[in-house]
C-alpha cells in the first residue's frame, strides 16, 4: 500500500451506503418541488425550518467541532437582518446582493469582535460571547434611522421589485431552500477537504491534534467567522420574511440561540446530520404543543435533557449506532 493512499475518503458505492443516500436524493428533490405540491402556510413553515436549519448547522460546526460553546449566536443573527434593512432601504441595494453583502460585512465585523472572545475560554467565551450579542442589541436600539427601540418596517416597494405575490412566494422560498441545503453541503464539503482532518482531530482531541501540528487557534478563529457570515445570511432572510425588525427580536437569545442548541443537542452534535433530525424533531413538536404555553418549554427542556442522560450521542448517534445509518460520510479509511 502506498503512502499517498493513507487517508484517502472512502467513496466506494455499497449497498448499505445507497439507500441512506437515495432517501436524501428523495427528500431533497421534493423539498425543491415544493411550491408544487404544499400550500402557503406548509411553504411558510418549510422556509423557516430551512432557515433554522443553517443556523442549526453553523451552532453545530463551531460547537461540535471547534469546541466553541457560544450563546451569542444571535448577535449576527440580529446584525445580518439589521445590514440587510439598511443596504435595501438607505443604499438602495437590491434584495439578494444585499443578503450577500451583509454576509460579507457582517464576517468582516466578527474579525475584531472574534478576536475580543477568544481571549476567554471555556465558560468565559460563552458568557463573553452573550455580552457582544447584547452591545449589539443596546447598539442597534440607539440607532434612530432603523427605528430604535421600536425598530423598522421594510418598505412594501423592496419587497414588490421581486415580482407579483406568485413570484415574491417562489423567490423567497427558493431562497430558503439554497441557504439551508447549501449550510449542509458546505459542511460536508468543509468537512471532506483537509481542513475537515483538521476539525476533526480537534473534536476528537484538540491537544492531540496540537501535536500532530494542527494550529487550533487559527482553525478556530476561521470557523468563528465563517459561521457569523452564514449565520448573518440566514438572519437577513429570516427578516425580509417578517418585513419588520426590533432590537429585541434582531437579537433573541430563546430564538436564535437557545432553541438552536436544543435543535443540535437533541439531533447529535457533532455530525452533520444531526441538526437535519433536529430540525424535524423541534418543529414537529412546535406544531403539536406550542399551544401549551410554558408546558411547551418545559416539555423542550425535559426532552433535551432525557436525550443528554439516555445518549448524549443524540437522536441520530443513536440511530448510527444501532443501524448503521449514515447518510453524508465524511469518514476516512486506509485503502
Amino acid at each position: 500500500m502506498a503512502a499517498t493512499d493513507l487517508g484517502k475518503i472512502d467513496s466506494r458505492p455499497s449497498p448499505l451506503r445507497l439507500i441512506p443516500a437515495a432517501i436524501l436524493l428523495v427528500a431533497v428533490l421534493a423539498l425543491a418541488a415544493a411550491p408544487w405540491w404544499a400550500g402557503r402556510a406548509d411553504l411558510r413553515l418549510l422556509m423557516e425550518a430551512l432557515a433554522y436549519l443553517a443556523l442549526a448547522q453553523m451552532w453545530n460546526l463551531l460547537a461540535g467541532y471547534t469546541g466553541l460553546v457560544s450563546v451569542g449566536q444571535q448577535a449576527y443573527v440580529g446584525l445580518g437582518g439589521y445590514l440587510f434593512f439598511a443596504l435595501t432601504i438607505f443604499a438602495g441595494v437590491p434584495v439578494i446582493p444585499a443578503m450577500a453583502l451583509a454576509a460579507l460585512i457582517t464576517a468582516l465585523i466578527a474579525i475584531p469582535t472574534g478576536w475580543i472572545a477568544f481571549r476567554l475560554n471555556g465558560a468565559y467565551f460563552a458568557i463573553g460571547t452573550w455580552v457582544i450579542a447584547e452591545v449589539f442589541r443596546l447598539v442597534a436600539a440607539q440607532v434612530a434611522a432603523l427605528g430604535g427601540g421600536s425598530g423598522i418596517s421594510l418598505p412594501v416597494g423592496i419587497v414588490r421589485a421581486l415580482g407579483d405575490r406568485a413570484a415574491i412566494e417562489m423567490t423567497m422560498y427558493y431562497m430558503a431552500f439554497f441557504i439551508g441545503i447549501s449550510s449542509v453541503l458546505f459542511v460536508w464539503l468543509l468537512l471532506r477537504s483537509r481542513w475537515g482532518l483538521a476539525l476533526t482531530a480537534i473534536r476528537d482531541s484538540e491537544l492531540a491534534a496540537e501535536t500532530l501540528g494542527v494550529n487550533t487557534r487559527r482553525v478556530k478563529f476561521l470557523i468563528y467567522v465563517i459561521t457569523a457570515g452564514f449565520t448573518a445570511l440566514a438572519g437577513s432572510f429570516i427578516f425580509l420574511q417578517k418585513l419588520r425588525i426590533t432590537p429585541d427580536a434582531a437579537f433573541s437569545l430563546n430564538d436564535w440561540t437557545a432553541f438552536v442548541i436544543f435543535i443540535v443537542v437533541i439531533g447529535g452534535i457533532g455530525t452533520i446530520e444531526g441538526p437535519i433530525l433536529g430540525v424535524i424533531v423541534f418543529f414537529a413538536l412546535r406544531e403539536v404543543a406550542a399551544d401549551w404555553g410554558t408546558w411547551y418549554l418545559m416539555l423542550m427542556g425535559g426532552i433535551a435533557i432525557a436525550v443528554m442522560l439516555i445518549d448524549k450521542r443524540g437522536l441520530y448517534g443513536w440511530l448510527k449506532h444501532r443501524l448503521g445509518l449514515v447518510l453524508l460520510p465524511t469518514n476516512r479509511t486506509l485503502d
